[in-house]
C-alpha cells in the first residue's frame, strides 16, 4: 500500500559540495564494465577504496552461495560486428552495454538471418541500447539501438568478434565498518555488478561511500557496516559466511537508484513492522513531497535475500524511482545526465536522517509526572499569557505527556504527528532543566 506524504525537505541540508562530490564518484565509476565477477568489480572497489577504508573479500569460483554457485570471472578484450562493407556497426569499445553481459567467446562470419538471434534491441525505445545478461547460459550476443538494427544490410556476410574469457578466480566484494559503542549492527548494502548504468547503480555505490565518510569520526551507538557486493550472489555468499555478524544485525537497508528525481520510495522489510520500517516511513512522511512507502514484495534487490524466511532480517529497500518504473531503466539513457547532484545529496540526507533517528531514539521518563510541571519558571514557557512562545511548546507537552518509561521518542513523534527532530530537541531541553531522565 502506497502512502502519500507531505512537504518537501530542503534538498541537501548538508554542505553545498555534497552532491557534486557524490556525482563525481558516480562519474568515475560509470565507464567500468562490471559484472558478477572479474576485473570490473575489482576496479569498482578500487574507486571506493580511494574514498573510504575497504576490507576486500574474494569468494572463489565454484564456492557455494547457499543454493547458488559462485561463477567464473568474466574478462573482455574486445567485441564488435562488421557489416558486409567492412564497417564496424556495433562496438563494445563505444559502450559496454553493447555486449551481452557474460558472453562466451565467439569468432566467425554469418548472414544477418543467422546473426539476428544474437541481437537485442528495444523497438519501443529505438534510440536506446538495452542492458541484457546471460549469466547462467553459455551464450553470446550484442545489444544495439533498434534504429541501428533496422539499418543493417540484408545481403552479405557479417564478421563477428567476441573476445572474452571465463576463468577460475573469485567474486569480489568490499566492506567498510565503523565501530560504535555497541556491537549490534546497522548494515547498509548496495550492488556493484551493473556496468555503465548511472542510476542503477553508480548512484547507490557513490551515496554509500559518501555516507560512510559523513559518519566517520562521529560517536556512534551502533556499529555500521557498509557492504559493496554483486547482486544476489554477493548477498547470499556474505550471509552464508558471516553467521555471527548476521546474529548482531538490528537494522538494515538495501539502496539503489538514488540519483534521479523520482519518489523517493521505501519498501518495508518482510516483517513489516521493524524499527527501520517505522524510521524510514517517518523520514519520508515529514521530509518529502512525493515519498511513498509500500509493503514488502519478493521483487527488487538484495532485501529479498536478507528477508528470506531462513533469515527474516529487518531489511528494507530505499530508492528514488522504483526499479523498472522509469523509462531509462536498464538502457543507455541511464547515464550521467540522468542523475543529478541535488537528488544524490537529498538521498544521502534521507539516509543520514534515518541513522540519526536510530542513534537518538530512546525511552524517556518524566521526573515530574504528577500533573503538569511549571514550565515558565524553567524558561520553557513565556510568563506573559497570550504571548508568542519562543520554544516548541507542543513538542515539549507531548514528550512530558508520553514520557512514562514505555514510549520511545519515535513512539511520541508518530503519535503526535511531529517530526522526530522536534521531539528529540524537546527531550533535550527537558533533560537540561531536570524534568526528564
Amino acid at each position: 500500500m502506497d502512502t502519500a506524504t507531505s512537504p518537501e525537505r530542503p534538498e541537501a541540508r548538508s554542505d553545498p559540495g555534497l552532491g557534486q562530490r557524490i556525482h563525481a564518484t558516480a562519474a568515475e565509476l560509470f565507464p567500468i564494465c562490471r559484472s558478477l565477477a572479474g576485473p570490473g568489480a575489482r576496479a569498482t572497489l578500487d574507486v571506493i577504496a580511494r574514498r573510504i577504508a575497504l576490507q576486500r573479500v574474494e569468494t572463489p569460483s565454484g564456492a557455494s552461495a547457499h543454493d547458488w554457485t559462485v561463477p567464473r570471472e568474466w574478462q573482455v578484450r574486445e567485441a564488435w560486428i562488421r557489416d558486409p562493407d567492412g564497417r564496424i556497426v556495433v562496438d563494445f569499445a563505444e559502450n559496454n552495454l553493447h555486449l551481452l553481459n557474460y558472453s562466451v567467446p565467439f569468432r566467425g562470419r554469418m548472414t544477418l538471418d543467422a546473426l539476428r538471434p544474437h541481437l537485442f534491441s528495444l523497438p519501443e525505445q529505438p534510440g536506446l541500447i538495452p542492458y541484457r545478461t546471460a549469466y547462467w547460459e553459455p551464450q553470446w550476443g550484442f545489444c544495439l539501438r533498434h534504429d541501428d538494427f533496422l539499418r543493417l544490410p540484408e545481403r552479405g556476410e557479417y564478421e563477428v568478434c567476441v573476445d572474452t574469457a571465463h576463468v577460475d578466480g573469485a567474486m569480489s566484494h568490499g566492506e567498510h565498518v565503523l565501530r560504535g559503542a555497541s556491537a549490534r549492527e546497522f548494515v547498509l548494502t548496495t550492488h556493484i555488478c551493473h556496468p555503465s548504468l548511472a542510476n542503477d547503480n553508480c548512484s547507490g555505490i557513490a551515496v554509500l561511500a559518501e555516507l560512510a565518510r559523513t559518519l566517520a569520526g562521529r560517536r556512534l551507538n551502533w556499529t555500521y557496516r557498509f557492504i559493496f557486493a554483486p547482486a544476489t550472489l554477493g548477498a547470499l555468499a556474505w550471509l552464508e559466511r558471516n553467521p555471527d555478524t548476521v546474529a548482531r544485525i538490528d537494522h538494515g537497508l538495501v539502496v539503489s537508484c538514488l540519483g534521479d528525481g523520482g519518489g523517493p520510495n521505501y519498501k518495508r522489510s518482510r516483517r513489516g513492522n521493524a524499527q527501520i520500517d517505522r524510521v524510514m516511513a517517518h523520514v519520508l512522511a515529514h521530509g518529502t513531497p512525493r515519498g511513498a512507502v509500500r509493503d514488502f514484495a519478493p521483487d527488487g534487490y538484495d532485501e529479498r535475500q536478507f528477508c528470506s524466511p531462513g533469515y527474516d532480517l529487518p531489511f528494507g529497500l530505499f530508492q528514488r524511482s522504483r526499479h523498472g518504473t522509469f523509462r531509462e531503466y536498464h538502457t543507455s539513457a541511464d547515464n550521467l545526465d540522468f542523475i543529478r547532484p541535488e537528488h544524490l545529496a537529498a538521498s544521502h540526507d534521507i539516509l543520514l536522517e534515518a541513522i540519526e533517528i536510530v542513534e537518538a531514539d530512546h525511552v524517556p521518563r518524566n521526573l515530574s509526572p504528577m500533573g503538569e510541571p511549571q514550565l515558565g519558571r524553567r524558561g520553557l514557557y513565556t510568563q506573559i499569557g497570550g504571548a508568542a512562545q519562543t520554544v516548541d511548546i507542543e513538542s515539549i507537552r507531548w514528550v512530558l505527556s508520553l514520557a512514562d518509561g514505555r514510549h520511545s521518542l519515535l513512539d511520541i513523534a508518530e503519535r503526535a504527528g511531529l517530526r522526530f527532530r522536534a521531539v528529540a530537541a524537546a527531550a533535550r531541553r527537558l533533560r537540561e532543566v531536570g524534568l526528564l531522565a
